[in-house]
C-alpha cells in the first residue's frame, strides 16, 4: 500500500464507508508480513520506490511459492529473479499471469500498468553470452515502467557493429553496458556519449577472466568517467539503478 492509497483508505474510515475493523485488517501486514522464514518488507516501494523483489537463488521451490503467494494480494508487481523453471510451475498453480523468462530466469507477475516515459534506457551488450544478464536488466527496468532499448552483440571485436547503433545509445537516458571477457566495451561506450553509463561484468571468458573478476577490474578502472559498476552477472542492480536514474 503506497502513501496515496493509505490516505485514501484513512478518508473512507473517515467518511464511514468502510469499518475501522475492516480497515484494522487491510493494515495488519504493515509494515511487514512475518512468513516464519521470510518477512516481507510491505513498506518498502513507501521508502525507496520501488516495491520488494523475491531473490530466488537458496530459496526453496515452497518457500518462493508462499512468498508470491503473499505478495500476490498486494497492488505492485512481482518479479522474481534467478528463478527455476520449476519454481515457475509452482507459483504459475496460484499464479495463472505469471510470466517466465527463461534467459533471464525471472518471474514476472503484472499487476498494474504504468504509462512509459518519454526517455529510455538502452542495454548493450559486448556479446550474444552476455545476453542472459542483459535480459535480466531489461526484465527488471521493463516491470519498473520503464521503455527499454536492447542493442545486443556489439562488442569492440566488431566495434562498427557499435557505431552503427550510436544514435539510438546516444538517444537514452541512461545506458547499461553488458560485457564479458576483458569488458571493455562499457570504457568505449563511455567515451562516446554523455549519459551515465552502468556497466555490468559477466562471468563469460576463458580461464583468465576468472569468472567475471576481469572484467570487473578492466570496468572498475575504466579511463571514461560516467561509468559506475555493478557486481558480476548482477543484470538485476543494473536494471534497478537505471530506472532510478530514469525516473529522476
Amino acid at each position: 500500500m503506497d502513501t496515496e492509497n493509505l490516505k485514501e483508505l484513512l478518508n473512507e474510515v473517515r467518511d464511514k464507508k468502510i469499518s475501522v475493523e475492516k480497515a484494522t485488517n487491510m493494515l495488519e501486514d504493515l509494515p511487514f508480513k512475518d512468513l516464519g522464514y521470510a518477512k516481507i518488507d510491505n513498506h518498502r516501494e513507501m521508502r525507496v520506490g520501488f516495491p520488494e523483489v523475491i531473490y530466488c537463488a537458496g530459496k526453496t521451490i515452497d518457500q518462493v511459492k508462499g512468498i508470491v503467494e503473499f505478495m500476490d494480494t498486494k497492488e505492485n508487481n512481482i518479479l522474481a529473479t534467478r528463478a527455476s523453471k520449476e519454481m515457475f510451475k509452482e507459483v504459475k498453480k496460484i499464479c495463472s499471469n505469471a510470466e517466465y523468462n527463461e534467459l533471464a530466469k525471472t518471474i514476472i507477475v503484472k499487476k498494474k500498468t504504468f504509462k512509459p516515459k518519454d526517455s529510455y534506457i538502452a542495454v548493450v551488450t559486448a556479446g550474444t553470452s552476455d545476453i542472459p544478464v542483459s535480459e535480466e536488466a531489461a526484465v527488471t527496468a521493463e516491470i519498473f515502467g520503464n521503455k527499454v532499448e536492447k542493442i545486443y552483440d556489439v562488442g569492440v571485436a566488431g566495434i562498427h557493429r557499435l557505431l552503427d547503433k550510436l544514435d539510438l545509445i546516444r538517444g537514452a537516458k541512461v545506458i547499461i553496458v553488458v560485457a564479458g571477457m576483458e569488458g571493455a566495451l562499457a570504457s568505449v561506450v563511455g567515451g562516446l556519449v554523455d549519459k551515465p553509463v552502468i556497466a555490468v561484468p559477466t562471468s563469460v571468458g576463458y580461464g583468465a577472466n576468472f569468472s567475471g573478476l576481469s572484467a570487473l577490474l578492466s570496468m572498475l578502472n575504466s579511463c571514461a568517467s560516467g561509468v559506475s559498476v555493478v557486481n558480476i552477472d548482477n543484470g538485476f542492480g543494473a536494471g534497478y539503478l537505471g530506472s532510478m536514474i530514469n525516473r529522476l
